[in-house]
């Protein structure tokens, strides 16, 4: 019997017959000089991947407005890789909001991520609307696309979002999202390949037949990635956990496990039929460019 190790899941498919993929990146507007310079290091070398677009996030309440639309705009002008930028409708009006679409419209982005975010006091705490602003995320696509033809995302959760009452009311309103005019979800963060398959099985009897994009986060820090999906609602498994235990003193050790955890999640989904992936990279590019390479994309 052939043993199921990696080297066999990569030979089943020939890299000759897969299919092209799509790739997009995540990164973060960064707050010091020293971010910035790493910033754009990762992107210059992510860029010759031709990535689908970067997306550059959007802090809570708007915070990051700025440096947001700034980064975009660089990336565009600059770098030739498309450039998306998250937008949220905490804390603002309908006129500043789309003050802020059209003011991406004139820096040449036309690809925006519209999430309907989370209040300044941080995820899992009540949401509430400004009284004249979008009231969610699906009223903010409706509200993008009276403005101009822009390429939309949302988020989808494949472990249900924390403040959704049950699966129902989850699929639903990603449902009124793609009414509204997105053209694909991107998923949060999971790391079991079933809950994104059960996600999807329940979107597409909804009748949602955009692409759901697969959020794939490379653990650069396990403590860090543990702490961010303990805020979010993302589950870590008891396997990850203990692949990880002990590791926090040992980063050579510690990189070696997340690029096999990482490879093994992506190798999965590339096997199982997926074509587009949409990478967190928290501004680093080693472990999101040895995935791409597993996945058989080279500049």
């Amino acid at each position: 019997m052939t043993p199921n190790n990696g080297a066999t899941r990569l030979s089943r498919q020939p890299e000759v017959n897969r299919p092209d993929l799509e790739v997009s990146f995540e990164f973060f507007p960064p707050k010091t000089d020293m971010m910035e310079a790493r910033f754009w290091e990762s992107l210059n070398k992510l860029a010759p991947l031709k990535p689908r677009f970067v997306s550059v996030t959007y802090g809570a309440g708007g915070s990051t407005r700025e440096r947001t639309l700034r980064m975009v705009s660089r990336i565009t002008a600059e770098s030739g890789v498309p450039a998306a930028a998250h937008l949220t409708c905490v804390g603002a009006t309908r006129d500043e909001v789309d003050e802020v679409v059209r003011g991406y419209a004139e820096a040449g982005v036309n690809r925006i991520v519209a999430l309907r975010g989370d209040p300044p006091e941080g995820v899992g705490q009540p949401f509430t609307p400004h009284p004249d602003g979008y009231k969610n995320a699906a009223d903010l696509v409706a509200g993008i696309r009276k403005i101009g033809d822009f390429d939309i995302s949302v988020a989808a959760y494949p472990e249900k979002h924390p403040q959704s009452v049950d699966w129902d009311a989850e699929i639903d309103n990603l449902k009124r999202k793609i009414d509204a005019g997105a053209n694909r979800a991107i998923t949060q963060m999971f790391f079991e390949n079933g809950d994104y398959w059960r996600f999807v099985e329940r979107a597409r009897k909804a009748g949602i037949e955009a692409p759901i994009v697969p959020g794939i986060q490379p653990i650069h820090s396990f403590k860090q990635i543990a702490g961010f999906a303990g805020r979010c609602g993302a589950s870590i498994p008891r396997w990850l956990a203990e692949r990880f235990d002990g590791l926090e003193d040992d980063p050579e050790t510690h990189a070696l496990v997340a690029a096999a955890v990482a490879a093994e999640q992506a190798t999965e989904l590339l096997d199982s039929g997926v074509t587009e992936f949409h990478f967190y990279t928290l501004n680093r590019s080693n472990l999101v460019l040895a995935l791409a390479r597993l996945l058989g994309i080279r500049p």
